[in-house]
């Protein structure tokens, strides 16, 4: 199968390494990367993928034309932002050889909402998907992590996201103080909430959920103060078993981002955290039904196992679980 990684950014430069590294278990025959603004400072950045024999589209005249291979591509991962993902759909949707597609979290509209492990059933065979965006990630797992799978004992919840300003790799918009988000809706609040409401509504479930978000002086990691009403109540047991068992997200002791986000850039595969979500597991406040605390939230790793799975779903692989299994396994480390 020769598959296409379209943007070479934070998602889609971690996306190609981890294909590149699992690419006999995901039965990929060949690799291509479009880079669609290619300049000379960024000339290393590529030459690096190339050595991987990761094959570079662009429009200089060193790399591939990616108009002489788009028709012999089965499947493209969508990485680029800003919306320039839904005016591509178009292109993809006349391509002759391709099954299906998946695009990042600022695409919304592009396919069916997506996030591993809450609606798998409903991109199986699907040509476009949309991958959730790294909060929505965050949130739904907290939800589903303490109230089940299928948010049976949620009553309501509410969520405040502290957000760094950019990624670590720029500079262009780094906030010089704290910047409050617009609330969107004045039910639910913020985007934040209303793309989670629109990723349980695939499986046909209503929740009672709303956000807000605050912008910092920070280019490291969000962080999420999450309030959940539940409709029976949890002891500390139940909470730390629930966490244990929940098999996107992971726990800490420390209180401090920098702290984990260097954990990460020391230990994890290709510098990067991969869970849905790292809880603070020893400040979390229970007071009857209601559970209160934090988690922080890894931007650029924990949206690529949903991508990989939503892959193996539309392209009908036969080794869908046990490949996700071996990636959880590899890439998730349950204790920072």
């Amino acid at each position: 199968m020769n598959i296409l990684v379209n943007g070479i950014g934070n998602i889609g430069t971690t996306l190609l390494n981890i294909l590149h590294l699992y690419k006999n278990e995901l039965s990929i025959d060949n690799i291509f990367a479009l880079k669609n603004n290619p300049t000379n400072w960024n000339k290393a950045d590529l030459e690096i993928l190339s050595e991987k024999e990761i094959i570079i589209c662009s429009s200089t005249e060193n790399h591939t034309d990616f108009e002489e291979i788009k028709n012999k591509i089965d499947y493209i991962f969508d990485c680029t932002t800003n919306k320039y993902g839904n005016k591509n759909k178009l292109l993809y949707s006349e391509l002759t050889n391709l099954k299906a597609c998946s695009a990042q979290g600022s695409e919304k509209g592009f396919g069916i909402p997506f996030m591993s492990g809450i609606n798998d059933k409903q991109i199986e065979n699907q040509k476009f998907a949309h991958i959730v965006s790294c909060n929505t990630h965050s949130l739904a797992s907290i939800l589903t992590t303490f109230c089940g799978q299928n948010l049976d004992n949620l009553e309501k919840a509410d969520f405040v996201i502290v957000r760094r300003s950019e990624d670590l790799g720029n500079h262009s918009r780094l906030v010089s103080a704290n910047v409050v988000s617009r609330h969107l809706s004045s039910e639910v609040g913020t985007h934040h909430s209303i793309d989670v409401i629109d990723l349980f509504k695939t499986i046909n479930k209503t929740v009672d959920i709303s956000s807000s978000d605050i912008t910092t002086p920070s280019q490291l990691m969000h962080s999420v103060r999450f309030n959940i009403t539940l409709k029976n109540k949890l002891s500390q047991s139940d909470i730390t078993e629930k966490i244990n068992n929940s098999e996107f997200v992971s726990e800490s002791a420390k209180f401090d981002s920098n702290v984990i986000f260097e954990l990460g850039r020391r230990y994890s595969q290709f510098g990067r955290l991969y869970s849905h979500a790292i809880f603070v597991s020893n400040n979390i406040l229970i007071n009857n039904n209601e559970i209160k605390g934090w988690a922080f939230i890894p931007q650029e790793g924990n949206t690529i196992l949903s991508t990989i799975n939503a892959f193996l779903l539309q392209t009908a692989n036969k080794s869908t679980e046990e490949i996700m299994k071996m990636l959880k396994v590899d890439l998730i480390r349950k204790k920072w």
